[in-house]
């Protein structure tokens, strides 16, 4: 698209002396391969009918030899078709290693927060989102130049605490913790959960106080306190480690919400001091909004002196800003907490901050119920522990590779893939459906269905491992469809980066596998002859390159078998 964008420039500015920005656009297949406007952008510059500039620039492009066709659209749009052997030319004029990649972001850093979980409970399914999709963009951002550092902002402090350790002493002994572990933690946490809504319903404060001591206690430095947290933290951090392994997916930092809780508590008290922030009659502490158009204030701290989401959150950006000086830092969080990101992002603003701050937000994973019905994916119907998931997901791959000789590895490549894979079944602000079939189709839009293609494109590949080249001789009428769409490839990722949605890159590998799949049905590559095997090996191994990076930036590996 470069190579033709710059080619209908050069002809506008020999005819018409005027230097134009060109936009091209992909029409469907019956008008061309691309089609530009740049003759209704000229007519008023030229004083001119957009109709009759467009027929000059077509009797001009005509003369060049790179196209099969140019023609006049309604009131001035022109359709172009390139032959398939300079489209071929230019991709290979154009390819290398980074082929994809830009520079974009050079010399500019992104902090991208993720997957941030509570570690009071075992890694669940609500935190496959921010996961995956934190991974994805932290690998957009890596391909398109920027400095990117990854922090997992633990759950790690404030109420789960109290509670852990209030039902622990309540709800649980030694002997539980010692053998289930992490999943016994999540076990109290819920029970003690359920016996304080109820003991709320009654009327009664005992294990609500009992909770707020152990917290005070922990903040005020008491030894039994801190020795209940790192166990229990240990233990939890262990288990979201050995998950996040499974996942593909990692942190260059772990900073939680304990690390920066005294240091929110400081940076309260100087906005106290410097009139940001005031202390209502019962001791809590707000920072007004109203001048950032907010009714509502943001409460920094609670009347018994404890720290809050947004005491941590304040703390984390002035840390950062101090140590790391970031262009942008992205929160990867669920849709549930957009109202109170854009309270806190206007808090950064009032207080100076010129950092750009983005909540990269989601929807819901749903699950069907078995009267049809969709609804969030919850204890009560099903799955939620990620570690039992990707079990499943495990047993669901051998199921479909049936009999076939697979490795494990591949086995949980092919099972993570389609886990993945359907976190980028649409936009993520949308709910996705978790439905094992659908997931694990091979002839949908599906990981499984992308990985298949990648595998057998590279069978192709090491099946035929002579040298793969280009021919002038050669037409690539049969490649022209997989030569167009590899083309897109780097506007795609530019694209996905700049809009912060991976799931164009989704889109894009399953179009790609379609194409491809299609190309098959008509064309042979083993057995051609000799010119032509090479020539289409050569297509094809752009094909391999493209499938494996773009699937990489969505966290999925191409198995070696399926």
């Amino acid at each position: 698209m470069k190579y033709i964008t710059e080619h209908i420039q050069s002809v506008a500015l020999e005819l018409f002396g005027v230097e134009q920005d060109i936009s091209l656009t992909r029409p469907d297949v019956q008008f061309g391969d691309f089609s530009t406007n740049v003759a209704m952008q000229l007519a008023k510059p030229l004083g001119k009918s957009p109709r009759d500039i467009a027929s000059e620039l077509v009797s001009k492009l005509q003369e060049s030899g790179l196209y099969e066709e140019v023609t006049v659209a309604g009131p001035g749009f022109i359709n172009l078709r390139v032959l398939a052997s300079h489209i071929a030319s230019d991709l290979e004029s154009n390819w290398s290693e980074s082929y994809g990649q830009n520079t974009d972001g050079a010399g500019k850093t992104v902090v991208v927060e993720y997957p941030s979980p509570n570690m009071a409970k075992p890694y669940s399914v609500g935190h496959l989102r921010p996961g995956n999709q934190g991974w994805a963009v932290k690998n957009l951002m890596e391909a398109t130049g920027w400095n990117v550092m990854t922090d997992d902002h633990l759950g790690d402090y404030g109420a789960p605490f109290g509670v852990w350790v209030t039902g622990f002493l309540k709800f649980s002994s030694e002997e539980a913790l010692m053998r289930d572990g992490v999943y016994e933690l999540g076990r109290v946490y819920i029970e003690t959960k359920k016996a304080l809504s109820e003991e709320k319903e009654r009327g009664e404060t005992e294990l609500a106080d009992h909770v707020q001591q152990w917290l005070i206690k922990l903040e005020s430095g008491d030894e039994e306190a801190k020795a209940y947290s790192e166990r229990f933290n240990t233990i939890s951090l262990e288990h979201i480690h050995k998950v996040m392994k499974r996942l593909k997916i990692s942190t260059e930092y772990e900073l939680g919400e304990a690390f920066f809780a005294p240091k929110g508590k400081d940076a309260v008290q100087k906005l106290l001091e410097t009139g940001v922030a005031t202390q209502n009659e019962d001791g809590s502490i707000i920072v007004p909004l109203d001048d950032m158009g907010f009714d509502v204030p943001l409460l920094v701290q609670k009347s018994n002196g404890a720290a809050l989401y947004a005491t941590t959150d304040l703390a984390t950006i002035l840390y950062r800003e101090e140590n790391w000086h970031p262009d942008r830092v992205i929160y990867c969080v669920g849709s549930e907490q957009q109202f109170y990101f854009t309270q806190l992002f206007a808090m950064a603003k009032k207080l100076g901050i010129t950092t750009d701050l983005y909540h990269l937000w989601f929807g819901f994973i749903d699950q069907l119920n078995e009267d049809g019905t969709r609804e969030k994916m919850s204890s009560r119907k099903g799955v939620v522990l990620m570690e039992e998931l990707l079990d499943q997901a495990e047993a669901k791959a051998r199921e479909v590779v049936g009999e076939r000789d697979i490795s494990a590895d591949d086995i949980s490549k092919i099972a993570l893939g389609a886990v993945k894979f359907s976190d980028f079944a649409a936009d993520r602000r949308t709910n996705i459906l978790f439905d094992w079939d659908s997931i694990f189709a091979l002839t949908g839009f599906s990981g499984p269905y992308i990985q298949y293609a990648a595998v057998r494109v590279n069978k192709i590949l090491s099946d035929n491992p002579e040298a793969a080249s280009g021919s002038p001789d050669y037409d690539y009428e049969a490649e022209k469809a997989i030569l167009l769409k590899i083309g897109e490839y780097p506007d795609v990722i530019r694209l996905s980066t700049r809009d912060l949605e991976p799931h164009k890159i989704a889109t894009y590998l399953y179009e790609l596998a379609r194409d491809l799949n299609r190309y098959y049905e008509t064309t042979r590559v083993s057995d051609a002859e000799p010119r032509e095997k090479a020539a289409r090996l050569a297509v094809l191994s752009k094909v391999s390159f493209v499938f494996t990076h773009g699937l990489g930036i969505l966290g999925i590996e191409v198995p070696s078998r399926m």
